[in-house]
């Protein structure tokens, strides 16, 4: 017994070890692919997809031959009595005597074939449930697409804040190395308090910098992890750097791709749409249309006074019908054609949204073009100006260091670097986020 418990705790421990090192490790392309595969938004965007399928076969099996049966037992506890003229049974003219027809228990068991064989209606749901289909299919693709975009913006988060945990601890090391030989300058009375101070500032700020992307670091590792449908605090690593997605994603040639509104997805989606209003259109005028449907059925039947149904010398009796009904719609009191404006309306509604869609996907591709452009400009500019920062805090230090500039200066261009770099590092993700907007809007998916 002592044994078997060993055993099973050395399993228990080696599972839960395994569960809790298991870890990922992710170029943004590899992320994207996992994301589309296991997001949960993703997930449940395929299983609409199948639940269309499902629906499509529904619809589509209600037209075809049903078969259904019956089995019946009764049983008369009390068998109703029927009066008859009693001079049929040689009684006195003008009475009535009691009997009773029939036996005490019955049954029966019958099937029935049924076949559609004209329904406007039904012809018109078989185009609707292919067109929810085709609904579902784009409304999967657009899933897909936002996915995409979430991940690489949660890809770029968790490259930002690394790059500014890291930019901040060197910031903090300089500082503290700056902050600790001027201490040692003013005990030997070489310099002023307020230098000691001024660092003091400094390095206070940089220090809550610190902690607070250290803290938005978690926060973008989670966000990242739900963006991947994965455990919010496993381990990942992140194999790519943010300069060099920057670089990657600075191509003018996207500025020159035209737009093809028949490949955008939301075009697709509210093209959908309007198809949709018109079968529902074509659903209420089919409406008034004769509905043809035949069946055929047999069945049997046994009588008896006890329970012997099941005895093998018990006589059933066969029976079989076949019939056709037409049901033919005559006056509905305008009922019908109120339902058939009303789907015209309906469909005269989805052709305005279908063009105010169009237009506004027209004015999403000049912005996100504009926004992509601007980014890259921004991004040049932001990589000078950490140049030149980076240059004037250096000549700063140089001059403090030999006593010809005062630490209020020295703190004014170490505060310019800190916010240049913060700048440098926030226009590289603008740029690989600006690019995404804009082939999400080109519905092109390739990462690079």
């Amino acid at each position: 017994m002592t044994k078997r418990l060993i055993t099973f705790g050395f399993l228990f421990l080696s599972a839960f070890t395994y569960s809790q090192e298991k870890s990922y490790s992710f170029s943004l392309e590899e992320a994207v692919t996992f994301a589309l595969d296991s997001n949960y938004t993703a997930l449940n965007a395929r299983r609409d997809i199948a639940k269309a399928i499902k629906k499509k076969w529904e619809t589509t099996a209600s037209g075809l031959p049903q078969i259904k049966a019956n089995i019946g037992y009764n049983n008369n506890l009390k068998q109703p009595v029927t009066l008859i003229p009693a001079e049929f049974s040689g009684g006195e003219p003008g009475t009535f005597s009691p009997v009773t027809f029939g036996t005490k228990q019955s049954a029966n068991a019958v099937a029935t074939l049924e076949q559609l064989i004209f329904d406007g209606s039904y012809l018109v749901g078989l185009q609707a449930a292919k067109a929810f289909l085709n609904y579902s299919e784009n409304a999967n693709e657009k899933t897909q697409l936002e996915v995409r975009k979430g991940v690489i913006n949660a890809y770029g988060s968790v490259l930002l804040s690394e790059e500014l945990v890291a930019i901040f601890k060197k910031n903090k090391e300089t500082l503290d190395k700056n902050l600790f030989e001027t201490r040692k300058i003013y005990e030997n009375g070489l310099t002023e308090e307020e230098n000691v101070e001024q660092l003091e500032i400094t390095l206070l700020d940089i220090e809550t910098n610190l902690n607070n992307a250290e803290r938005m670091l978690t926060i973008a590792k989670q966000m990242f992890n739900t963006a991947l449908g994965i455990d919010i605090n496993a381990p990942v690593i992140l194999t790519e750097k943010l300069d060099t997605l920057a670089q990657e994603n600075i191509q003018l040639s996207t500025l020159n791709e035209g737009l093809s509104l028949e490949n955008n997805i939301d075009y697709k989606i509210a093209y959908n749409l309007t198809e949709q209003r018109s079968l529902e259109m074509k659903l209420e005028k089919s409406r008034a249309l004769p509905r043809l449907s035949a069946f055929v059925n047999y069945g049997t039947q046994a009588n008896s006074n006890s329970f012997t149904f099941l005895d093998s010398d018990q006589i059933w009796y066969q029976s079989s019908v076949l019939g056709v009904s037409m049901n033919i719609p005559l006056f509905s009191s305008g009922m019908r054609g109120a339902r058939t404006q009303q789907a015209r309306i309906a469909l005269d509604q989805s052709k305005t949204q279908l063009e105010e869609t169009v237009q506004n996907i027209k004015l999403q591709f000049d912005s996100a073009k504009s926004d992509y452009q601007f980014s890259i400009d921004k991004y040049e500019n932001a990589k000078k100006n950490l140049a030149l920062a980076e240059r004037i805090e250096s000549k700063n230090q140089i001059k403090f260091t030999e006593g010809l500039s005062t630490s209020f200066d020295l703190r004014q261009a170490q505060t310019q670097l800190y916010t240049a770099q913060q700048q440098y590092f926030q226009a590289m993700l603008d740029v690989i986020n600006a690019k995404t907007q804009l082939e999400t809007v080109l519905n092109n998916t390739q990462i690079k």
